[in-house]
């Protein structure tokens, strides 16, 4: 008697129990998402096809697939993707993972343009500094039609992958592509100042980087989470130079680690050319994101 085919089903059950025993917590659902990925159907979808058994060569892709998550390489990079802003996002080894927080930074971009709070009005000037996978620019791009977005970023890998999501939400016409470390490729001059400068730097301690999850620590690029000793070397950076590169009223908004964002606010007290500087919450209520606003005219501050 031929032995009994592999259904979806019982790869699903065996192959959760597999990746539990390599120490990945969210096991059943990465075993989930691995097949609805090889099979290039909804999650759900496996539910409803329960008892469909594979082919040789599904079975051969997906065991091809999970050797790679048991060790420990992220479900994003295996599966190409990572949602943002509800929007689908392509990731891969050049950038870092789009998180959930970064959201913050686009909330509040919006909120200042919504409340007249940009010196450029309806029609504001927006970098994305460290573009990474594009997903500042690409959502501020496409929540302000009438913006005039330029991203940057160190690596030209980076910059492809960013462009390639630009297309993919229909905004790539509408934002310029640099390559450069931070604002080298820019010159302080009245033609280019921002009215809004993004950035989710790198701000990971360097004396913290061997005890991150190996998910982060083996597959993530380092350049992008490096943040030097205390992780303040580039926010540092940043706070000092951002000003010369901003219009009067100009504001710029940073992820920080929480942990982080008293010595970030010192940073930005300390340059005389901010005023205000404040921090901003998360949705778990710990401080994540600074709002440094040029000093200039009273206009459009929010409350």
């Amino acid at each position: 008697m031929p032995p009994r085919p592999w259904t979806i089903k019982d790869l699903i059950d065996v192959t959760a129990g597999y990746l539990r025993e390599k120490g990945i917590d969210s096991s059943r659902l990465d075993a989930e998402l691995l097949l609805s990925h090889l099979l290039r159907c909804r999650r759900l979808d496996l539910y409803l096809r329960f008892d469909q058994p594979l082919s040789e060569e599904e079975l051969a892709g997906y065991r091809s697939l999970v050797r790679r998550r048991a060790g420990r390489e992220p479900l994003q990079y295996i599966c190409g993707r990572q949602e943002f802003w509800s929007l689908d996002f392509e990731v891969g080894a050049d950038v870092l993972i789009p998180r959930p927080e970064t959201e913050l930074l686009v909330e509040n971009a919006l909120g200042l343009h919504r409340e007249g709070g940009l010196p450029g009005g309806i029609a504001p000037r927006i970098l994305d500094l460290g573009t990474g996978s594009g997903i500042l620019a690409v959502c501020t791009a496409r929540e302000i039609e009438t913006a005039r977005v330029r991203a940057s970023d160190i690596t030209m890998g980076a910059l492809t992958l960013a462009r390639r999501n630009a297309r993919r939400h229909g905004v790539d016409e509408r934002i310029s592509w640099v390559q450069g470390d931070l604002f080298a490729p820019f010159r302080p001059s009245d033609q280019s100042r921002f009215d809004l400068i993004l950035s989710n730097p790198p701000y990971v301690p360097e004396e913290e980087l061997q005890g991150l999850a190996p998910e982060v620590r083996d597959h993530e690029p380092l350049r992008a989470l490096n943040g030097g000793p205390g992780g303040m070397e580039v926010v540092r950076r940043i706070l000092r130079e951002a000003p010369a590169f901003l219009t009067q009223g100009g504001r710029l908004l940073m992820e920080v680690d929480p942990r982080q964002t008293e010595e970030a606010l010192r940073t930005a007290e300390e340059t005389g050319a901010y005023d205000p500087v404040e921090a901003i919450r998360d949705h778990t209520g710990r401080f994540r994101v600074v709002d440094a606003r040029v000093k200039g005219p009273e206009r459009g501050s929010r409350a």
